[in-house]
């Protein structure tokens, strides 16, 4: 599913693009609700009602001029062929979160916001790329994920909207903040990321 991203206009000052970390809004707002929250069906709906609460307290904050959702593979085809042990360990998606995933673009179409889906790559791709553009034609780009690889996108123009748990809404990060938790700079956090190991990708 895509639908035709326009990139920003330059302007004196130009409301932000919201790209959205499908997935991982998602898988956190399903461990964070229960499935007993259903449709008029008995399905659980818990996934897309937190992830709409998440990214309609973030308009309200940020007043964005345009929001993506974004999603894709679980494993992009390039990194399994760059390290065949990549997710090699992640668990099998829930029934019932997969069911919600395959709602989500005509469930947020109703909102307005569009979606993007790769069958080859991953959301946080997505995410990368679409900050690019924006920051090509003069705009500003807020990346809202619980990734914190994308830390590695962050600039002047592009900041991360990270979830905290128990606070008013995400966290800010700003190159400064990429520097204050990391000690390195945005564009180094790919390197980073190779001497530290990633459990959570399967990388040692």
């Amino acid at each position: 599913c895509h639908r035709r991203y326009v990139p920003h206009q330059m302007s004196d000052r130009p409301a932000p693009l919201l790209c959205i970390d499908g997935p991982s809004l998602m898988y956190r707002a399903w461990f964070g609700l229960p499935d007993s929250i259903t449709d008029d069906t008995g399905r659980p709906v818990n996934a897309l009602l937190g992830t709409t609460n998440l990214i309609l307290r973030t308009i309200a904050a940020h007043a964005p001029r345009a929001v993506v959702f974004c999603d894709g593979a679980e494993a992009a085809h390039y990194r399994k062929a760059a390290y065949p042990h990549y997710h090699a360990d992640r668990p099998e998606t829930p029934e019932g979160l997969v069911w919600q995933f395959e709602q989500a673009p005509e469930f947020f179409a109703t909102f307005g916001w569009s979606t993007t889906v790769t069958a080859d790559l991953e959301a946080d791709d997505l995410l990368g790329a679409y900050a690019a553009a924006e920051t090509a034609s003069g705009g500003n780009t807020f990346l809202f994920t619980g990734d914190r690889d994308m830390f590695q996108s962050v600039t002047a123009n592009t900041h991360v909207l990270y979830p905290q748990k128990g606070q008013d809404g995400p966290a800010r990060i700003t190159p400064d903040g990429v520097r204050e938790r990391y000690g390195v700079e945005p564009a180094q956090v790919p390197d980073f990321i190779a001497l530290r190991g990633d459990p959570s990708d399967g990388i040692p």
